[in-house]
């Protein structure tokens, strides 16, 4: 969890669970001698704002619930050892995309009254910033940004509305992009930020935009504090969300600057992973204990062998008394914060695995030696090749993984972290490598592809992939010499390519497209039979491409006319000579 509760908690604003945690917390957390310098908190009258009933932009889904830093002479430090200085510092496309918002609003909807703050107060909660920055120079997001399925499990059950377009998900809707649309209210909400043409939730321009939109929805006044309370619980109905994203509306309003892409600081916590046991675990993985043990943290790491417990709650940290956990304490592992792990092929996982370890009692336990291992039928490795490392925790008790690469093979994994001769200490992380797929091909030229029977085609056939309008690189591909438009078989005859060995392959697997989404074919060959052929070109994900060959015969050679001659011409051969005696 973050290191310093940086607001005052005010009677009403939070459950009573989570009010005693945090302070518990803050007592805790706060460095010798450092106090709160007077900093107001949010407004009191938060607090009487319910939350509505309904729909909510992001289905509810959880939120990172990290608070701005107390306004301090000595600043934090990080519990993995970062600089925590720039926490209020947004990063430059991110940035650009709510003033731009802001702005485009203002001429819209000047009743409304937006400031870019509350969109970056919100972009902070719902994705830490776009994962930091972590966008392209167009502002779409790197790695997708996926909430867990909404499946009823502690959060809002809502099945797939968007046969898995947004989410990859056709089982469940989930909360996609920067600002956590849920494919359904994206339908309705979604905007083209950017001017691309396209209305894309991973693209920090287009979801900002939206937010937007939506929180200027039923002609508010988001200058009216009822009003502005209102927009934030009508994106997810919560007090405690409220409460989170005012924190962080004061804390930009107050100041903030500009990093590079990339570098914002990312949070730690989220709503339901925060305090280990408060969100009751839907599926246990066995009959609870006789002796209450408290449970892993929810969210994709699913619990292990031994690992369920019993129902009792873990003390927050700063509340187990003045006994001091050791390595020999730790009773379970809970999940601290490790959100969905999906990437595609090749990539690099957004999420790094991280578990709490904790104490029969729930505090956190210091200096305890977490392994970490890849499990399943997969080429998925953490970073430097490896399968399996060990982390220690460090005095919050959180261990983090290094960042784990998706290997050439698509599929699902498990990333296991577990204490070395703890049974019961052990969570299980679901992970998925996504193929990389392509929506549409075409050829980067359009010269006829024509060859003479018995030679060679002049030119290589060169496509170039896409998804939804954008590069597709790393993309499998298979071409193959097709019987006719109908029948996908191979052909046995016309144009072909050739194997290592020299002859005749007429269909090529294993093809991928390059880093610009580029895949050019080897040399093609005509055999001795004239005709017009059809080469086929299928990727993952769909994308087709037929292009065709015509193989035309030789043009006959043509016959030289006989030579004119008469009768007793001088043969060539029979010209005199001189006898050597004459």
């Amino acid at each position: 969890m973050a290191p310093v509760i940086g607001r005052r908690l005010r009677r009403g604003t939070v459950t009573a669970a989570v009010a005693a945690a945090a302070v518990a917390a803050l007592a805790a957390s706060q460095a010798p001698g450092v106090t709160d310098v007077g900093r107001e908190g949010p407004a009191a009258g938060a607090a009487d704002t319910p939350p509505p009933s309904g729909d909510s932009a992001t289905g509810d889904s959880p939120y990172y619930t990290d608070l701005p830093r107390l306004k301090s002479p000595v600043p934090p430090t990080a519990p993995n050892g970062g600089d925590k200085e720039d926490e209020t510092g947004l990063p430059a496309t991110v940035l650009d995309a709510y003033k731009k918002a802001e702005t485009a609003l203002n001429k819209d909807k000047p009743g409304c009254n937006l400031p870019w703050q509350l969109l970056a107060a919100i972009g902070k909660v719902e994705s830490g910033q776009a994962r930091g920055g972590n966008v392209d120079a167009n502002g779409t997001t790197i790695k997708p940004i996926l909430g867990p399925p909404l499946n009823g499990n502690g959060f809002a059950k809502i099945t797939d509305t968007d046969k898995g377009a947004y989410d990859n998900d056709t089982t469940h809707d989930r909360a996609v992009g920067p600002m956590q649309f849920i494919p359904s209210t994206w339908a309705t909400w979604g905007q083209d930020g950017n001017g691309d043409g396209d209305k894309d939730p991973n693209n920090i321009y287009d979801a900002a935009l939206a937010a937007g939109r939506y929180l200027c929805a039923n002609g508010r006044d988001l200058s009216v504090e009822a009003d502005l309370h209102k927009a934030i619980l009508s994106y997810n109905r919560s007090t405690d969300y409220l409460h989170t994203v005012l924190s962080w509306l004061e804390a930009y309003r107050r100041g903030t600057h500009e990093v590079p892409d990339g570098t914002g600081v990312l949070p730690d916590d989220r709503s339901d992973t925060r305090y280990p046991g408060l969100r009751p675990d839907p599926t246990p993985s066995h009959t609870p204990s006789p002796k209450p043990k408290p449970r892993p943290g929810s969210g994709n790491g699913k619990p292990g062998n031994g690992n369920g417990g019993g129902s009792t709650k873990p003390k927050p940290p700063g509340g187990g008394g003045s006994h001091k956990p050791t390595p020999a304490d730790v009773d379970a592992l809970a999940n601290a914060g490790t959100g969905d792990l999906v990437a595609k092929t090749g990539s690099a996982f957004g999420e790094r695995v991280a578990v709490r370890a904790l104490s029969e009692s729930g505090d956190f336990v210091p200096k305890v030696k977490v392994r970490f291992t890849v499990s399943g039928d997969t080429d998925a490795r953490f970073e430097g090749g490896v399968r399996s490392v060990t982390v220690t925790t460090n005095s919050q008790g959180k261990a983090t993984a290094p960042v784990l690469k998706a290997g050439q093979k698509a599929g699902e994994f498990v990333v296991q972290a577990r204490v070395p001769g703890k049974a019961a200490s052990r969570v299980d992380f679901e992970a998925r490598a996504l193929a990389r797929v392509a929506d549409a091909l075409a050829r980067t030229g359009d010269k006829p592809l024509v060859c003479e029977t018995g030679k060679e085609f002049a030119e290589q056939v060169e496509v170039k992939a896409t998804h939804k309008g954008k590069v597709a690189d790393g993309v499998a591909a298979t071409a193959t010499m097709i019987k006719s438009a109908t029948d996908a078989s191979a052909n046995d005859k016309g144009p072909y390519f050739k194997g290592t060995d020299g002859k005749p392959v007429r269909t090529l697997t294993g093809l991928k497209t390059d880093a610009n989404g580029v895949l050019k074919l080897p040399k093609m060959y005509a055999d001795d039979a004239a005709g017009t052929y059809l080469l086929r070109i299928v990727t993952e994900g769909g994308a087709t491409l037929t292009v065709e060959l015509k193989v035309t015969a030789p043009e006959p050679d043509a016959t030289p006319s006989p030579s004119d001659s008469t009768d007793g011409s001088a043969s060539p051969s029979a010209s005199p000579s001189a006898s050597p005696g004459a």
